[in-house]
């Protein structure tokens, strides 16, 4: 009977009628940027897409087609996404790839819950050696690469010059920018007197981050040392006093915007109620947009600019970056190659992903014609250089920032003197870092 049966199927393979192979291999890819399904769950045009979930959605769509062995589905979650993939680690279910903020990479890195790419990323080509200084720092941990880089984003100056014009704070066509604390000073109120608006529009209520930004850009401008080591912070200084006195009395003398959340001082540049809003790069295609339509205040009138140096030390900008990470799970050698086989597709389309507005995780898509010709990018470029993560040994850096901003905001607002909160927040964040020993 068993002799019969062997007969049977070798017969049936020698036919073409043996069993079907299983169907394309599945992978589970894990990413916050939103849904928008109804506009191009089923587009693979990347080329036409905007904004990050268009981008996104369209190239994973376009890998799918062009790989018929392989399926990516999509799970989208809400941002940032780090509760659901804790549960899903600790269920012993985790997605193949996962969207993580380089700050956040240490967090999984140190307790192994996410896998080193080196071999996996050498077997397709893509090497650290072609990444951007930023983003290397961001996704290297110990030696080892933990994820691929998708790109850096820092915080910038977004500006309205029609009203900057209107001030007289236009030079040749560029605006005019200050190099000093008593600069911007200067500036903000001669702004202030000609347009009867705030020279800056700021995220300030609910803002768990931008406050953090803002200290740490400055502080790496006067070459302070923010962490002395991985376990501590260091805020109790007279460059962290100076930054915090400048933004107080910014707000005492009323050159920002108060009492506005994100939504509210995003749309509040879109129409034209002051003329810098301190917000990052993902917005930069959103404006642009806006400059080219009649009637908006922001036509023929928009800017973006690196913040500018306003300490003498050296040209730094703050900045993170969103990456791909693998997390730690058994997986077939078939799957593991089809993981690679993404990651080198999203590598290759590092230029497409660029049109968000953030940096180029790649040296060569930055030197490159097209990414130059961009609108804004050749005069953002210089980012590449100056954009400063923390350390990459530094955990729980959304928390810090979240208790670096309260801190912040208590002393701008005159709730708390501004040694008392620098203080204040150089023991939270200490607390926090020292239960991780």
């Amino acid at each position: 009977m068993r002799r019969a049966l062997a007969c049977l199927t070798m017969l049936g393979a020698l036919l073409g009628c043996a069993p079907k192979q299983a169907g394309p291999v599945q992978i589970t890819l894990q990413r916050f940027f939103g849904a928008c399904d109804a506009e191009y769950g089923s587009s693979t045009n990347v080329a036409a897409a905007e904004g990050e979930c268009g981008i996104v959605t369209t190239l994973i769509n376009k890998f799918n087609a062009e790989n018929p062995d392989i399926h990516v589905k999509v799970n989208v979650v809400y941002w940032p996404g780090y509760d659901q993939l804790s549960a899903e680690l600790a269920a012993g279910d985790p997605p193949d790839l996962v969207t993580m903020h380089q700050s956040v990479i240490s967090d999984y890195a140190q307790r192994r819950l996410i896998m080193p790419l080196d071999d996996g990323l050498a077997s397709v080509g893509v090497s650290p050696a072609s990444f951007t200084r930023a983003a290397r720092e961001g996704v290297m941990r110990g030696g080892h690469v933990y994820a691929l880089p998708f790109d850096n984003w820092a915080p910038l100056w977004q500006i309205n010059m029609n009203l900057f014009r209107a001030a007289g704070l236009v030079q040749g066509g560029k605006p005019v920018l200050p190099h000093s604390p008593e600069e911007l000073l200067a500036q903000a109120r001669q702004f202030k007197r000609a347009t009867g608006k705030p020279y800056l529009l700021q995220s300030m209520v609910n803002e768990p981050a931008a406050y953090a930004r803002n200290l740490f850009t400055f502080l790496m401008q006067q070459n302070a040392v923010i962490f002395p080591d991985p376990h501590h912070i260091r805020l109790s200084t007279p460059q962290a006093h100076r930054v915090l006195a400048l933004f107080k009395q910014i707000y005492d003398e009323g050159l920002t915007s108060k009492d506005q959340d994100y939504t509210a001082a995003t749309s509040g540049f879109l129409n034209g109620q002051g003329g810098v809003y301190l917000v990052g790069t993902w917005m930069i295609g959103a404006y642009e947009q806006a400059s080219k339509q009649p009637g908006s205040p922001l036509a023929n009138g928009y800017a973006v600019v690196p913040y500018p140096q306003l300490y003498p030390g050296r040209d730094a900008t703050y900045a993170d970056g969103h990456s791909w990470v693998m997390p730690t799970a058994k997986r077939s050698a078939q799957k593991t190659r089809a993981i690679f086989r993404l990651l080198r597709f999203l590598k290759d389309n590092d230029f497409e992903w660029s049109r968000t507005g953030h940096l180029p995780a790649y040296r060569d898509v930055i030197d490159s014609a097209r990414w130059r010709a961009l609108p804004h990018r050749a005069g953002i470029a210089g980012l590449v250089d100056a954009a400063t993560p923390l350390p990459p040994g530094v955990q729980r850096q959304f928390i810090i920032q979240q208790i670096v901003s309260e801190e912040m905001e208590s002393a701008i607002t005159g709730q708390k003197p501004i040694n008392t909160a620098l203080a204040d927040a150089q023991r939270r964040v200490n607390d926090v870092l020292f239960n991780l020993l």
